[in-house]
């Protein structure tokens, strides 16, 4: 998402290469690279100009370690002012109460609906709690289908009284409704709204003292740029909301809106949606955010994802099949549905430090696996445990029921091989030094 402007600050610290230390001098056209590459990322010129005065105040009269050099301070200094601008620490929902209540505004189109319906799959599975979804947006046509629809592929109810066209009368039903269930926790989907619209805006001002909500978000969409601040201030103006939630973080975006909302609003960003799964809801940790945007990956966010979806029996299990070279094409095929279920591959690809910018220009598609899995599934239960077995005309079958060619089998069972002769290496060194540990 912060593609160019990990580019344009990275040829922004190279000003300083070669330079012995940090000076009014040098560092003066280091600055007005890196606020240009503000300015490029839709970030306002106040901002950006605020940010390039703050690293300027730290940066000089800084005493430069000899073991580190003056562009490697420079980054160290961007990257904390960053996260500053951010928000510094994540600040996490309040979700407390009996039930606790999330209200969910924004514009027309702004994707709240898919957001509450993300955001209740992420409160249950991640949070264990009971969630209800109540469908208050009265005015857009099949809304409330839309609601239900998205409801159902996450498994929580909705809310909805039928031919009402009161959006507070819906959410105070809704509330009565979670606390008779135990249900707790309530998340009220909106109508879109324009800040200059007062009818409207009226409207979500009783709503928000008729539920007295614990939480009140304001989702925008991240691909409006500048607009998307000045949209969020109008809004918290009115709303005094609690916090942002930033969608199409996927999309042609320039991360304007990222690195500028806190600043101009001093409302903390929650939420990022990175893409049209319902799992694609990620928090928003200002620190990691900060490493991205300087091609430092986030390897914990990667670490958090894989604990996520990889079961620790199973790992306990996969490890002792690797070194006993047990692992079938079984494995191999449950281990790529684990890696579809943390997101897209060239995101996850992108979280590591150094990968991102060698694949920037690689087109690696969301179906990726499609072809491995359609061979997999194209084999007998028997081929599957002994891929040794796979002789010239069973590829040639396997081939001709997957739809590919045999170069594309034998090209999968050559990678397979590969793999697994590498990880039954990988998994009988980690037996051995548990060994020696156990033996000292």
């Amino acid at each position: 998402m912060f593609e160019n402007l990990t580019e344009r600050l990275e040829r922004s610290f190279k000003i300083l290469k070669g330079e012995g230390k940090i000076t009014d001098i040098n560092i003066s056209e280091t600055l007005k690279d890196i606020r240009r590459a503000l300015l490029d990322a839709d970030v306002s010129y106040k901002v950006a100009k605020d940010f390039c005065d703050r690293v300027k105040q730290k940066a000089i009269g800084q005493n430069v370690l000899t073991a580190v050099k003056p562009q490697q301070m420079m980054v160290k200094i961007v990257h904390d002012e960053l996260a500053e601008f951010m928000g510094s620490e994540h600040t996490d929902i309040n979700i407390k109460g009996n039930p606790a209540v999330v209200l969910v505004a924004g514009l027309n189109g702004s994707g709240k609906t898919t957001f509450s319906a993300k955001l209740a799959l992420n409160i249950k599975s991640k949070r264990g709690m009971k969630v209800l979804l109540a469908a208050c947006d009265a005015f857009r046509p099949a809304a409330i289908e839309q609601l239900k629809t998205l409801g159902a592929q996450v498994g929580v109810p909705v809310f909805s009284i039928e031919g009402e066209s009161d959006p507070v009368k819906i959410a105070t039903a809704a509330i009565a409704q979670a606390k008779k269930d135990g249900i707790s926790v309530v998340i009220v989907d909106t109508a879109g709204r324009l800040a200059v619209d007062q009818e409207l805006m009226d409207e979500i001002s009783a709503m928000k003292e008729a539920t007295s909500p614990t939480e009140t978000l304001f989702v925008v969409d991240a691909m409006t740029g500048q607009d998307a601040v000045e949209t969020a201030r109008a809004f918290n103006d009115r709303l005094d909301f609690d916090g942002v939630v930033l969608t199409k973080m996927d999309g042609d975006t320039r991360g304007g809106a990222a690195l500028s909302i806190k600043a101009v609003v001093g409302k903390p960003i929650k939420f990022v949606s990175t893409g049209e799964k319902m799992e694609a809801l990620d928090i928003f940790y200002p620190a990691r955010i900060a490493d991205r945007i300087l091609g430092m990956g986030d390897v914990v966010s990667f670490v958090e994802k894989a604990q996520e979806q990889f079961d620790e029996k199973e790992a306990r299990e996969l490890k002792k099949k690797l070194a006993k070279d047990q692992f079938t094409l079984n494995d191999f095929y449950k281990q790529i549905q684990q890696v579809k279920k943390m997101g897209n591959v060239k995101d996850l690809a992108s979280m590591i430090p150094g990968v991102g910018k060698a694949i920037k220009d690689v087109d690696i598609p969301d179906d990726a696996f499609k072809m491995t899995e359609a061979i997999i599934l194209s084999m007998t239960p028997y081929e599957k445990e002994h891929p040794e077995c796979l002789n010239g005309s069973r590829r040639r079958r396997i081939a001709a029921g997957s739809g590919t060619t045999l170069a594309d089998v034998n090209k999968l069972i050559k990678q397979f091989e590969g793999s697994r002769k590498m990880m039954k290496m990988a998994a009988t060194g980690a037996l051995q030094q548990q060994l020696k540990n156990f033996r000292r």
